[in-house]
């Protein structure tokens, strides 16, 4: 069985489709994970949702913050903003089943000896740790007060892990390490303002400040783990990192959807890309 791992999708369900045509995939011999964010930005965010849903068992998808956003927005818990592509799913006559499926999906998995999220590990957090706090969100998103949890999901504070924590900022930070961490520093402190890559001019002042990439913290604990994700579309592919499957390589924005094909083992790997058509411009909120 082939296991073919696809980047942010973000409602592009065109490329999508060109994307399993390319690496043939078979619902009945192969299985499929995505790294979050299949809604939102692009086109068609609903028929992304209805292409994976009718794939039953054969694909999963860890969530991503714009996935969690939709569920955010669908209960009020926060406004649609300008640049959001949702209207699709919120008025589809299934709306409900979309967000149900939506919502019990995995905040992380691992499998084949990948740990796979959508946006990155604070340093602290060993691979079993990071799947024991996931599975702690996941319940309450399952769970009978999932509506409630998402009007106190927004928020950069606390912007640390400490094991102390509890409740609803307990969770809040790992919604926020597992959806929307890029950058930390050494001691975990994360920040969400940057989004270059550590080559750019915001990744050099990020680095001024003390920031860097998640994955290059020293002593982080998930070091001598492969680690899947998406999220980061300015930093793309990293070829040259055998640790990292960086995933995100901007669709929305007018570049590729990326697919992966693990082997036997997580060095075992083969890349497969389409163009995309470019749906948003980068800026601000992007």
């Amino acid at each position: 069985m082939a296991l073919y791992l696809i980047g942010d999708i973000q409602g592009c369900d065109a490329a999508l489709g060109r994307l399993l045509a390319e690496i043939g995939f078979s619902p009945s011999r192969d299985r499929l994970v995505l790294m979050g964010d299949l809604v939102n930005r692009g086109p068609d965010s609903a028929a992304v949702l209805r292409r994976v849903m009718a794939l039953g068992g054969a694909a999963e998808a860890v969530l991503g913050n714009h996935d969690l956003h939709l569920l955010g927005v669908a209960v009020g818990a926060r406004r649609a903003s300008r640049k959001d592509t949702l209207a699709g799913v919120l008025g589809a006559p299934e709306q409900g089943a979309l967000l149900d499926w939506l919502r019990q999906r995995p905040m992380a998995l691992a499998e084949r000896g990948v740990l796979m999220v959508h946006a990155g590990v604070l340093p602290s957090w060993t691979l079993d740790k990071t799947l024991q706090l996931a599975h702690e969100l996941e319940a309450v998103l399952r769970g009978p007060d999932w509506r409630g949890f998402l009007f106190e999901m927004y928020g950069d504070q606390p912007d640390r892990w400490s094991d102390s924590l509890s409740g609803s900022a307990r969770l809040r930070v790992v919604v926020n390490a597992l959806t929307r961490l890029r950058l930390c520093t050494a001691d975990g402190r994360m920040e969400f303002e940057r989004k270059g890559d550590p080559g750019s001019l915001d990744g050099r002042a990020a680095a001024a400040a003390g920031f860097m990439p998640w994955f290059d913290v020293p002593g982080r604990r998930t070091a001598g783990d492969v680690v899947a994700f998406g999220h980061w579309s300015t930093l793309g592919w990293q070829a040259e990192r055998p640790d990292l499957i960086s995933l995100d390589t901007g669709c929305v924005w007018g570049g590729c959807l990326s697919a992966v094909r693990l082997g036997r083992t997580a060095g075992e790997r083969e890349l497969i890309q389409v163009r995309c058509e470019q749906a948003q411009k980068p800026g601000k909120g992007a």
